[in-house]
């Protein structure tokens, strides 16, 4: 999605099978074409490798060994189209005891230490949904990898395997907390820590109407800004010792829960105190900064987050709407010049029509 947002023009190779169904809402295939390709068939894997030859990147998200066994792996690309860039996702990595187990993105974090950083003291590990590890650590890092082996092979003329996983972006994303582990400026524990909640001025707090507001005031002249904006007493106008951070907490969590988050949202609007209201996935597409910066935008009817980064001379943009499972088959093989044998070419597309009495059966 991430690369079809910048430009790129990307065939999504799906397995036979019925569509999910989801139509737009599938928003996470968005931008690119689907073909259909059965590669436990040699005919398949020929067409996929002739497609490849064409290519100026593939990217693979099989357990280590799977696209080796399947004809496909980097030797065999290499061979067909020596400037490829092979982009490889797994959730373990490549090679390690663990690298064959099954693994979702919680697993992930669970062994780098980023999610046992990650809660308040003395609860238990808050869960980031998907977006640190999957997102954050994995398609990201997979991307940044992608672009940088590009730029490399315009001068080499050679192409090269980037091997990305989960665990690893997600470790590379807690290199300031080692840092500040060996400085003794970061406890290895939740919620007592500098942007773990361990500070008042850190932190969330209820308002009146059962919402949250967020506190990042880091420093002085924010926190003081913060404070006044409040209305904290005198005596934590300026922060306390670390003695009183108790009583700044519940002094602050007070003054929060006389008014609302709208009408302290109005009240902090505009200033430098690093405070800003929760707001659900619903309301952020509503807000009036978001609707300024166009940062939604509308495909088939159905609201989501526009292209990031953004570029001031070629605009990313959402080339198409989710397509339905080989809904591009032969539209792609005539366009890329591929010819394929017609029993293993998907006519038609699986309907979502269709689906309900796939799933069933």
């Amino acid at each position: 999605m991430l690369l079809s947002d910048m430009g790129a023009d990307v065939v999504r190779v799906d397995r036979p099978g019925p569509d999910s169904g989801l139509g737009a809402t599938d928003t996470l295939r968005r931008g690119r074409r689907s073909i259909v390709l059965d590669l436990s068939d040699s005919d398949a894997v020929s067409v996929l490798l002739d497609l490849i030859a064409k290519a100026d990147v593939v990217l693979e998200g099989f357990r280590p060994g799977v696209a080796e066994r399947l004809g496909i792996g980097p030797e065999e690309c290499f061979e067909r189209n020596p400037r490829l860039i092979y982009g490889r996702m797994t959730g373990w990595g490549q090679a390690g005891p663990w690298a064959q187990m099954a693994g979702h993105d919680i697993n992930y974090l669970a062994l780098t230490g980023a999610l046992h950083a990650l809660g308040r003291k003395g609860e238990a590990p808050a869960v980031p949904i998907n977006l640190l590890g999957d997102f954050g650590g994995g398609s990201t890092y997979l991307v940044m990898g992608v672009l940088a082996a590009l730029w490399e092979s315009r001068s080499s003329g050679r192409g090269q395997v980037v091997d990305a996983s989960v665990l690893d972006g997600a470790l590379s994303l807690t290199t300031m907390l080692h840092g500040m582990l060996h400085a003794g400026s970061w406890r290895d524990e939740r919620g007592v820590n500098l942007l773990d909640t361990g500070r008042p001025w850190y932190d969330v707090y209820e308002t009146a109407d059962g919402q949250w507001m967020t506190v990042g005031a880091l420093e002085s002249k924010f926190y003081t800004t913060f404070a006044e904006l409040l209305g904290l007493p005198d005596e934590f106008r300026r922060r306390p010792r670390p003695d009183r951070w108790g009583e700044l907490r519940t002094s602050i969590a007070e003054r929060f829960r006389t008014r609302t988050r709208d009408e302290w949202t109005d009240v902090f609007a505009g200033t430098d105190s690093c405070v800003a209201p929760v707001l659900s996935l619903t309301e952020a597409a509503e807000h009036p900064h978001l609707s300024e910066r166009n940062a939604f935008v509308d495909v088939a009817g159905v609201k989501q987050p526009a292209p990031a980064p953004r570029f001031d001379r070629t605009p990313g943009a959402v080339q198409r709407p989710p397509a339905r499972l080989g809904e591009h088959t032969r539209e792609v093989l005539l366009e890329w010049g591929v010819s394929a044998p017609d029993d293993i070419v998907q006519e038609e597309p699986v309907r979502p029509a269709d689906v309900e009495t796939a799933v069933t059966a």
